[in-house]
């Protein structure tokens, strides 16, 4: 099995489908599977190596998270006829995928895709829906050539099943149990970020409109009085929108620009709660990592949620937009410890079953499939 995989992210970017690709390349060498990945190279970063090939870019301006290219078409066929690839996975469809999706048709190379950006989002958010039907246009012609197209939820692939997208099937991130847990010195982030209130609320993200994230300012402003004056929130991430929230912030607001690896692990586990205004209809990693790290989500009730929140359970799923509802299970969460502690506890025990091996596992008996269709055609031909 040798894979060449295409995204037009870069692999140092905090984004759900970079975070997928460099989890997949730690996979697949413990697997004993060649790899060539192509990708974006972004700002002030240089990756390339034996299996690594990166191309200079600019953000994609409905997205910046994703990268318009400048791919070397030349430099991609040579490696790719040194390589001798039997499938092509492709992550993203920009320039990139495009040059993935050329060689997968011109040698005839099993193709998959995943598929967990909703570009129809940020056509609204951005208010020019008016481009809706040219986006999808593009998308079924981009994606009709696929054998397999992975998407995070199953309300995603209901939507593109009523695009007319063929072969579509659920393939949902998971969560490394190993570096989000709760058991870190919740005294460390209480310090490195002077925080003298008893209870820690935290936000993880892009700051960006689409996210919804003014929502968290009406939510801090909302809460009671006597529940108000008790938190501190600790928003995490960076985007358009860091100047604007942090100058209409509240007093006990800290912003702490993006944060990896254990820092970002030790905020999890040293937060009471998780509060996600997401309105997504695209899986968000970062609830699913806090659920790890024993940390109830208070969360906006919208499909990227609903697939690992369970209302009661592990957390509460609020009425999108109200302030209320996400007040009032704020306010129960802080005055009931109990039940905090056993909503954390039902998180940990639900986000372990949801392991990157298992998700990895189930990605490679897709890739078997194909290979095993392909000589079957080829038996067949």
């Amino acid at each position: 099995m040798r894979i060449a995989i295409f995204t037009d992210t870069f692999t140092t970017q905090a984004n759900g489908t970079a975070k997928i690709i460099n989890r997949l390349t730690d996979y697949l060498p413990k697997k004993d599977i060649s790899f060539q990945l192509f990708s974006a190279k972004g700002p002030f970063t240089n990756q390339a190596s034996h299996y690594v090939n990166q191309f200079p870019s600019v953000p994609f301006f409905l997205y910046p998270e994703c990268r318009f290219a400048a791919p070397n078409f030349i430099k991609i066929k040579r490696k790719l006829q040194d390589f001798q690839p039997n499938i092509i996975h492709i992550a993203t469809p920009l320039n990139l995928g495009l040059c993935g999706l050329y060689h997968a048709k011109s040698r005839k190379i099993p193709l998959i895709g995943s598929y967990d950006t909703n570009f129809k989002e940020y056509l609204t958010y951005y208010n020019i829906e008016q481009l809706s039907s040219v986006a999808w246009k593009y998308m079924r012609w981009f994606y009709r050539s696929f054998d397999k197209i992975l998407v995070p939820l199953q309300g995603v692939k209901q939507v593109l099943e009523e695009q007319k997208f063929q072969n579509v099937s659920l393939w949902t991130p998971g969560v490394d149990g190993a570096l989000f847990h709760p058991e870190y010195d919740r005294f460390d982030v209480r310090l490195k970020y002077n925080i003298k209130r008893p209870y820690i609320l935290t936000y993880v993200g892009c700051l960006r409109p689409e996210k919804n994230v003014s929502a968290l300012l009406e939510i801090a402003r909302h809460l009671p009085p006597h529940i108000k004056h008790q938190v501190h929130w600790i928003i995490v991430g960076d985007g358009p929108l860091k100047e604007t929230l942090q100058k209409d912030s509240l007093e006990h607001m800290t912003f702490t620009g993006l944060l990896r690896d254990q820092d970002l692990a030790k905020v999890y586990a040293a937060s009471d709660l998780f509060v996600s205004p997401f309105q997504t209809e695209t899986f968000e990693d970062v609830v699913l990592e806090s659920l790890a790290s024993g940390t109830p989500v208070i969360g906006a009730d919208s499909a990227g949620i609903q697939t690992v929140v369970t209302h009661g359970e592990n957390g509460y799923l609020c009425e999108t937009n109200s302030t209320e509802e996400f007040s009032n299970y704020i306010s129960l969460c802080l005055e009931h410890p109990d039940l905090r502690k056993k909503l954390g506890l039902q998180a940990r025990r639900y986000a372990l079953t949801q392991t990157w091996d298992r998700v990895f596992d189930r990605l490679l008996t897709y890739y078997t499939i194909l290979l095993e269709k392909e000589k079957m055609n080829i038996q067949f031909a």
